[in-house]
């Protein structure tokens, strides 16, 4: 119901207007009143009213004066002037402070009443028009997140043309033309694991996103469970590729180093010159970011220190027959976070971390294997699964003796263990996700009615962060968060509509829609039908 506030100084026009229009009637909230400007002021800073009813002439702050005000503070007022001053300056200057409508006295109250009808009939259209542009924002926010995704995909693995990722980028708002590109991929752990989220980890992400909408040589794509990519764009002479990914970098741990309880761990490509190269770069930078296994975390490490060799320097010098020096926990963490595109990489440094001379053992290789092999085995009984599972799948190394006849066999068949291993991992995983999105299913179903729900706080309520849900809800579902949620109202309308003989406007309340105007848009374009249309079908 709207708010109508009134300001006038003479009591018996005041008192008129207040007493001889049955506002609740007539679908308006008389909020408040007011002797003169001054007075008026900080009531309806405190009220908000939605109509200000002003008189021109009044002592202390007269009405133009205290439109100025209002209009300055609260600019969504509409505001309706009363003047026994039938002269055009004052309507002159009542126009340019933005008054919604000028009413010369004496004036009816019928009169009076169409005016404020008029004018709350303007504002019941830009509420509504306020609700679409907020709804069609979320949803193209969430659109265009998927968007990307399918967008970076297409550059990781080189598939499309440089014409069709040009045009697929522009129509998401996403520029890509640049002289030489750069690929950085993130990874944010809460409380050291990688599946988990916190408050702190959240925010932590939201303002990486701030700086990177800052940064026009910076485009960040959320990849789910794998983490954050960022393609550098080099797009003028000024500033070359490596200062910008040099101030990049060092900005992105900065905001990380500044909050609690979070790890990180990132992979740079080498820069290439084209866009349809960019296949390479990711290459590069996941062959990087892969180390995330090997090494510490809280580091960026460029590709460049992966083919030179000093990554390994740092921490794993496995360069003698030593074996006692292999950790497994490198083998057990990649097991759990590990993914398949990951695996050639991950088993080539692992390698190397052991010694390219000891790995020419047969026995080293048998030992390597069986340590790997165990470590895989126990990783799938903490989820449920016996050893026959993975033997099944990848047969007894015991009974095959090609698989230590050469260090290419032995990766192939470790490359086999882990590609089950993960599958395996990721079927629990799946399920995983489907407890949570049918959790997610039921907090939708319990709380549709409420206009502030949304995907932030559904993926809160399933303990993810907003871009990860969405993608997790899109993958299972095959329509957006808010499609589906769309989709619940509508059919729970349909189910008012046919069973109850409640008005249009209690129905859109009930299901979660304050504009009832708004609910019939959204209902005809989902069930190519008005919803009076709809009850009289029945």
């Amino acid at each position: 119901m709207l708010k109508v506030f009134l300001v006038e100084d003479e009591v018996i026009v005041r008192e008129g207007i207040k007493n001889n229009i049955n506002w609740r009637e007539e679908g308006f909230e008389f909020a408040g009143e007011a002797s003169d400007g001054e007075l008026a002021y900080p009531l309806i800073q405190k009220l908000k009213p939605d109509i200000l009813i002003t008189d021109i002439k009044m002592p202390f702050m007269d009405g133009l004066e205290l439109s100025r005000l209002v209009r300055q503070e609260l600019p969504d007022i509409k505001i309706i002037i009363v003047s026994g001053y039938d002269e055009f300056d004052y309507a002159k200057e009542a126009i340019s402070i933005g008054i919604t409508d000028y009413l010369v006295k004496p004036i009816a109250g019928a009169k009076l009443l169409e005016a404020v009808k008029k004018v709350g009939k303007i504002i019941d259209e830009e509420q509504q028009q306020r609700l679409f542009l907020k709804t069609f924002e979320r949803e193209r926010l969430e659109n265009i997140h998927l968007a990307k995704q399918k967008i970076f995909r297409s550059l990781a693995t080189g598939k499309k043309s440089v014409s069709e990722l040009l045009k697929e980028a522009w129509e998401v708002g996403l520029d890509l033309a640049a002289n030489r590109y750069n690929i950085v991929l993130l990874q944010i752990f809460s409380d050291g694991e990688m599946d988990s989220y916190s408050e702190e980890q959240n925010a932590a992400v939201k303002e990486i996103e701030e700086m990177t909408e800052r940064r026009s040589g910076v485009l960040m794509v959320e990849l789910g469970i794998e983490g954050w990519a960022f393609i550098i764009k080099e797009t003028g002479e000024k500033e070359k590729l490596e200062q910008i990914l040099s101030e990049f970098l060092e900005k992105l741990q900065e905001i990380i180093r500044g909050y609690n309880g979070i790890e990180y761990f990132g992979g740079v490509g080498r820069a290439v010159g084209r866009l349809g190269e960019l296949n390479r770069c990711f290459e590069e930078a996941n062959r990087a970011f892969s180390y995330r296994y090997l090494i510490r975390r809280n580091q960026i490490i460029y590709s460049e220190e992966e083919k030179n060799g000093t990554i390994m320097d740092e921490k794993l010098k496995l360069s003698s027959l030593n074996v006692i020096n292999m950790d497994r926990k490198v083998v057990e963490r990649f097991l759990k976070t590990g993914l398949k595109s990951e695996v050639r990489h991950f088993i080539d440094e692992y390698f190397v971390s052991v010694g390219e001379g000891n790995v020419q053992s047969y026995l080293l290789r048998q030992y390597v294997t069986m340590d790997i092999f165990f470590a895989t085995v126990s990783m799938l009984g903490q989820l449920g699964y016996e050893s026959k599972d993975l033997v099944d799948r990848c047969g007894d190394f015991q009974t095959m003796t090609t698989v230590f006849s050469s260090v290419e066999q032995t990766k192939a068949y470790l490359r086999g263990v882990f590609e089950a291993a993960i599958d395996l991992r990721e079927a629990v995983s799946q399920r995983k996700y489907s407890s949570l999105l049918k959790d997610a299913r039921v907090y939708i179903e319990q709380n549709f009615d409420n206009e502030e729900i949304s995907l932030n706080t559904v993926a809160a309520s399933v303990n993810l962060s907003p871009n990860h849900f969405s993608t997790i809800f899109n993958q299972e579902t095959g329509q957006t968060f808010i499609e589906f949620l769309t989709h619940v109202r509508m059919e729970k309308a349909k189910e008012l509509l046919r069973g109850t003989s409640m008005r249009m406007s209690e129905i859109a309340y009930a299901v979660g829609y304050k504009d009832a105007h708004y609910f019939s848009y959204l209902f005809k374009k989902t069930q190519d039908c008005t919803p009076r249309e709809f009850r009289a079908q029945i």
